[in-house]
């Protein structure tokens, strides 16, 4: 059951890398050469099928320009 609760918190923080990137006006394009990665990278992580660990969060909200509490949930 842990599972299932964990999946539902990360398929939001998905949701808000995504809101992220288009309120900076960027398509998945543009934001992965700016990160300098494909575009099935930012694809992925958008879509939960691949996880983003703290470092490329940090360069992910840099390029977004927001601060990288804007991608965590309050409890």
């Amino acid at each position: 059951m842990k599972k299932a609760s964990y999946k539902k918190e990360y398929v939001a923080f998905a949701q808000r890398l995504r809101a992220a990137r288009l309120e900076a006006g960027l398509t998945q394009v543009e934001l992965a050469h700016r990160l300098k990665r494909p575009q099935s990278y930012v694809s992925n992580i958008e879509s939960g099928q691949q996880r983003l660990d703290v470092v490329e969060l940090k360069y992910f909200a840099e390029v977004c320009e927001k601060p990288v509490t804007y991608f965590i949930e309050p409890r």
